[in-house]
């Protein structure tokens, strides 16, 4: 059956529509899944559990950038002391079907991105449509820019703070497998998807919800946010939480610039 027009379409076609979209994105998921099954003991030891180790690039990096600011090792990092544990009978399986299910889905995201787009793109205007390689290939960087920045700076950064960070010297660090996993996941996801902020941005604005003088009406209240959010995951250093920072405050400014830059689009079609 041939594919209806936007206009010929009910609200169930809609609704139909987006259950495949949900149903192919699934299956692509599950397959990038099952393809990472190949490669989880890389996976778990290298990746996921690196940055428990103080050899992690991260720290190693940080430790340089320390002696060249003449820090000394103020802010390296030479002993984690905690350990991981397996508290439940079927806590590592569970953890390694998710996690591989975790890894599928940054994955495949791009494929995911086509597949929104191929359901939004009725809406849109015939030239906006052409741009699909442009928004799949903008999107997909951004996000995987996200996903490193949380790996490689979020995730380093609060392990070494819970870490350190304790009551009294007879309370001693053992994390449980679900808990460091659950950290990492959500340090992932989070950073990849925050860092989509500036094509939510713009299609915000083209809908008419969000206007460039909103965005910088709040600006200080996003700074604010940011600047907690910084201190919360990273060691009670300016460095470190500068480290943070910065890019989560680029990506609000780059976010209102394209606001701007929509929201003139809009009034030159509309004059």
């Amino acid at each position: 059956m041939a594919k209806k027009n936007l206009n010929e379409m009910s609200f169930l076609d809609h609704l139909e529509e987006l259950r495949w979209l949900l149903v192919r994105s699934t299956i692509a998921v599950v397959v990038m899944g099952i393809v990472t099954y190949f490669v989880s003991d890389y996976l778990f030891d290298s990746v996921l559990l690196g940055p428990t180790r103080p050899t992690f690039f991260t720290y190693q990096y940080f430790c340089q950038l320390s002696h060249q600011l003449g820090f000394a090792d103020n802010i390296c990092i030479t002993e984690l002391n905690f350990i991981i544990q397996n508290t439940e009978m079927e806590g590592q399986v569970n953890i390694f079907v998710w996690m591989c299910l975790l890894a599928g889905f940054v994955l495949s995201f791009p494929y995911i991105l086509w597949e929104v787009w191929k359901f939004i793109s009725p809406a849109l205007y015939e030239k906006e449509r052409k741009n699909a390689k442009v928004f799949i290939f903008t999107s997909s960087l951004l996000f995987f820019l996200g996903v490193l920045f949380g790996y490689y700076v979020v995730i380093p950064m609060s392990v070494n703070f819970v870490a350190t960070f304790s009551v009294s010297d007879v309370v001693k660090n053992q994390f449980t497998l679900d808990s460091y996993m659950g950290m990492v996941k959500t340090s992932i996801l989070a950073s990849g998807l925050f860092f989509e902020l500036p094509i939510l941005i713009y299609f915000l604005t083209k809908l008419g919800l969000v206007t460039p003088d909103f965005l910088r009406k709040y600006w200080k209240y996003a700074v604010i946010i940011i600047l907690i959010v910084a201190a919360i995951v990273t060691p009670p250093d300016v460095v470190s939480q500068t480290i943070v920072a910065i890019p989560m405050l680029i990506i609000y400014e780059v976010s209102i610039l394209i606001s701007k830059i929509v929201y003139r689009n809009k009034i030159k079609e509309n004059v």
